[in-house]
């Protein structure tokens, strides 16, 4: 490819057209207005990709990725995306969606640490010690899996505990969070919820360590 990135501006030549003849109104539409009804907080990873796997135009989600989909409550861009997504944009539904294999989640299992990115990744970090002699009995695998599906939920819990979520619930927006997981091997997503739409559904939620310690401790 060279110094230059011309075969991706030919590329995108070729999309616009394509949309064009598919759709003569296409980009008229997205130029009009924004008016998604969901926010994706999503990983990084470059095979995921909200609109595909959605299958939804752009305009129909606004998007915040970032390393192994972690809701730090002191990054202000997270922050800045969900401020302006909940109380301009008014969406109904906040998405917060990891996957099986990421490659983030398996680093909290290193025994390395001192890069910015470890800093990043300390809250899973400091999960998986509190809880390291429960996870390291599973096989390999399954272990990582678990430890996605647990971040999970674990980022739905701290998007619910923020001023800018309590506020909407609080002022009586409808607003819901939802924790969903992808699978890249076979293209699919999976609801493991927590699906969290007020302050009380929060606050009756058991605490996350005590529903691990009791699952890890049967499986």
């Amino acid at each position: 490819m060279g110094r230059t990135l011309d075969p991706l501006l030919a590329r995108n030549v070729q999309w616009a057209q394509r949309k064009i003849a598919d759709d003569p109104q296409f980009f008229q539409r997205m130029d009009a207005q924004q008016k998604p009804n969901y926010l994706w907080i999503g990983c990084s990873d470059s095979r995921v990709t909200a609109n595909d796997v959605l299958e939804l135009d752009p305009g129909q989600v606004f998007v915040h990725r970032n390393i192994a989909n972690v809701v730090h409550t002191s990054d202000l861009n997270i922050l800045s995306v969900l401020e302006f997504a909940v109380e301009h944009l008014k969406v109904q539904h906040i998405i917060v969606c990891g996957h099986y294999g990421c490659g983030g989640i398996e680093r909290v299992f290193a025994p390395e640490r001192g890069e910015l990115f470890d800093h990043w990744l300390q809250p899973v970090s400091m999960f998986y010690r509190k809880h390291r002699k429960a996870f390291d009995a599973l096989p390999d695998e399954q272990r990582l899996e678990r430890m996605c599906e647990i971040n999970i939920e674990m980022q739905v819990r701290r998007l619910a505990a923020t001023p800018i979520v309590e506020n909407a619930w609080a002022r009586g927006q409808e607003l819901h969070l939802h924790g969903w997981i992808y699978r890249i091997g076979n293209g699919l997503l999976r609801d493991l919820g927590p699906h969290l739409s007020s302050i009380a559904e929060r606050d009756e939620l058991p605490s996350i360590d005590d529903c691990v310690r009791q699952e890890l401790a049967s499986s």
